[in-house]
């Protein structure tokens, strides 16, 4: 499944060339520069309907470098590793930097700001396993779905994915860091059909670690009794209702704000969250922590894309925005400081009233619960919210029935502050921890 190298052995060769790179960007009069190369290697099989329908083998990686000269950017890639190739990269640009417009803003990250000796964050948990192997589970997993009930009348398959690799970044203020790291999933998708009416559903596991992944049973059944209870979907009338997000789908919530307090869309007067810092967005009761260095997390990083050191931080308090989302690019724009957001968040943990998925129905009452959301329809300038959704309705705290072709619409500034409760139901999956969200009411279309 791997390179003959070990990703260790091979992190070590990339930070010498890394190393030979920025040397030799100094030699051709760049005044600055940074080198990052990241390296992925794994085996991906998908099976469906008993046969294997995919084995694919990945061994993917680039190195990028970007020179400043005099206030001038220039950026070029190479995947080939070979001293010419690297010196004709390193070239290409200094050249273009020569032709691009001075900008006073470009530049390295302040050199005060950077990790210079990241901690280890136990990232790297290498699993090595043949193809057969890797068959034979996707195969479980498809088939327990396939097994579980015979309203379950065909798959979009099972797809078990392990893969390893590494971050190298490396600058001319002196850093040079990397660190491996592992990712392994499984997922199913099955199709339900009973008379006329079919759907499908899914469900998967993730993990840095493979001895942390959900049983291939388990991801199987649970992707067989999604779309089953999917089947006989209803519309709904128009109206205003309570409406409940489901906590696997709660993060794309939160991540809409992502969106408006990231620094390019505040530099660039695009968000409806501009004049927001130090104002109260939430409910008190929501406070929003960023943990960037849990042991084994999907979105830990000891340092950003810019070798900016990561840090705890409180980015919502008591329902106060407390913290925008800046490289240092976009800092600088606004006349800030980085906040170590060049490349995303990293492990966003939101606070809960309590409570968990059951109790959330019970307190929704009568409303949509929504478990999956389709469409883009979300302006971040205004905060105009408009998205397909499909999910079921609640009747006195219990699932009454499922619905589906129904558009849930509202504002993003309001909907923040008409969150009532956040469930303890905690979704682990990826970069947002949050449970099942609670809207006191958002405006409901029917086809």
């Amino acid at each position: 499944m791997t390179d003959s190298i070990s990703i260790p052995k091979q992190m070590e060769q990339v930070e010498s060339r890394v190393a030979e790179v920025l040397s030799l960007a100094k030699s051709l009069g760049a005044d600055g520069a940074e080198v990052s190369m990241s390296k992925q290697q794994g085996l991906s099989v998908s099976t469906r309907l008993g046969e294997v329908e995919t084995v694919e083998f990945t061994n993917d990686g680039a190195l990028g470098i970007t020179v400043y000269q005099q206030g001038r950017k220039g950026s070029a890639s190479t995947a080939d590793l070979s001293d010419g190739a690297l010196k004709q990269a390193v070239q290409a640009a200094v050249n273009i930097a020569k032709y691009t417009s001075v900008d006073e803003f470009s530049g390295l990250a302040d050199k005060e700001l950077l990790s210079m000796s990241p901690i280890d964050l136990d990232l790297y948990h290498p699993k090595e396993l043949s193809t057969d192997e890797a068959i034979a589970i996707a195969k479980t997993c498809e088939n327990a779905a396939l097994s579980s009930d015979q309203r379950i009348t065909n798959s979009d398959g099972a797809t078990l994915a392990c893969f390893e690799g590494f971050k190298v970044y490396g600058n001319s203020h002196g850093q040079l860091v990397g660190y491996p790291s592992s990712r392994h999933s499984l997922s199913c998708v099955a199709i339900a059909s009973e008379g006329e009416d079919m759907q499908r559903d899914y469900d998967y596991t993730i993990n840095r670690d493979f001895a942390l992944l959900a049983q291939a049973e388990k991801v199987g059944i649970n992707a067989a009794n999604e779309a089953l209870s999917r089947l006989h979907a209803r519309k709904l009338p128009t109206g205003k209702v309570p409406v409940m997000f489901r906590a696997d789908i709660a993060n794309t919530f939160f991540g809409h704000f992502i969106a408006a307090i990231s620094g390019g869309n505040l530099y660039r007067q695009s968000s409806f969250l501009l004049d927001a810092l130090g104002q109260p967005i939430f409910p008190e009761f929501l406070t929003i922590k960023e943990r960037p260095h849990i042991k084994k997390a999907l979105a830990s990083s000891a340092f950003d894309s810019e070798g900016v050191a990561t840090v705890d931080r409180d980015i919502v308090k008591d329902g106060v925005l407390e913290s925008f989302l800046l490289t240092s690019y976009s800092a600088r724009k606004l006349g800030m400081q980085t906040t170590g957001h060049a490349g995303g968040i990293h492990n966003w943990q939101v606070s809960s009233t309590g409570g968990d998925f059951n109790q959330m129905l019970k307190q929704l009452g009568t409303g949509l619960l929504v478990t999956e959301l389709m469409g883009q329809g979300v302006n971040v300038v205004n905060g105009d919210y408009s998205r397909g959704a499909a999910g079921f309705w609640v009747e006195n705290g219990e699932i009454a029935y499922p619905v589906s072709e129904v558009t849930i619409a509202g504002n993003l500034a309001n909907m923040f502050k008409q969150i009532v409760a956040v469930g303890n139901d905690i979704d682990m999956k990826g970069s947002i921890r949050t449970g099942s969200l609670l809207l006191d009411e958002m405006q409901v279309a029917g086809n």
